[in-house]
């Protein structure tokens, strides 16, 4: 267990200390939620409307930020060939990344969601399901993106092609996500989208450390 904790520990500063690793992503998520009301207009229900899918997408967007940093630099310095040859498991290895990825990018947008929502005249009835759909969303965004980095590890300049491949399977957890906030702030019964979202993030969660050790064991022959 020590060694999980250590390697957990690792992943965490070097989140934290990278150029712009968890708190770029929480500056552009800030960005953008305050820049929408001057593109769409001050109306207070033109904002309410738009408010879910804002909010949601700009969490999405955010959390794609610092991806292509979850593998590259590791495989750079030579650091990913001797985790490899480790005693733990690389499934182990990629949902360390998973969760320490989460743990500085989508826990803090989590928080810092209902916070921006006044701006975007969010009802008060949504914002428990803002932060419920986020916390329980966000774990899927994360590990879907050790698939991309996994995939797209050696490769220059591999951002590009992490987000193209990567963006096309957020599309059911923003949908559910956004769906979840939008029918709670409509005073409708929001819990069958909630649960759709977290049946999407446990299979995420479930399946892409397997996938993504393997994307990374091809890459490393």
């Amino acid at each position: 267990m020590s060694a999980y904790s250590a390697v957990l520990g690792r992943e965490l500063r070097l989140a934290l200390r990278s150029s712009g690793g968890a708190g770029q992503g929480l500056a552009f998520f800030l960005i953008v939620v305050l820049l929408v009301p001057f593109g769409a207009g001050p109306e207070p229900e033109r904002l309410m409307a738009i408010a879910p899918g804002t909010l949601w997408l700009a969490a999405l967007l955010a959390c794609l930020l610092s991806l292509d940093r979850l593998f590259q630099t590791d495989y750079e310095d030579g650091t990913l060939d001797i985790l490899a040859t480790s005693p733990m498991p690389l499934e182990s290895l990629v949902a360390l990344k998973g969760l320490a990825h989460w743990l500085t990018t989508g826990l803090p947008l989590t928080f810092m969601a209902p916070m921006l929502a006044i701006t975007l005249n969010l009802p008060g009835v949504a914002y428990p399901w803002l932060i419920a759909s986020l916390a329980l969303g966000t774990p899927g965004l994360s590990f879907l993106g050790t698939i991309g980095g996994a995939v797209t590890v050696g490769l220059r300049r591999g951002g590009l092609l992490l987000s193209i491949l990567v963006l096309p399977l957020y599309i059911p957890t923003l949908i559910f996500g956004a769906r979840t906030v939008a029918q709670a702030a409509e005073a409708t019964e929001p819990l069958p989208a909630l649960m759709l979202l977290t049946g999407v993030s446990l299979f995420v969660v479930a399946l892409a450390p397997f996938a993504a050790a393997a994307a990374l064991r091809v890459n490393m022959r």
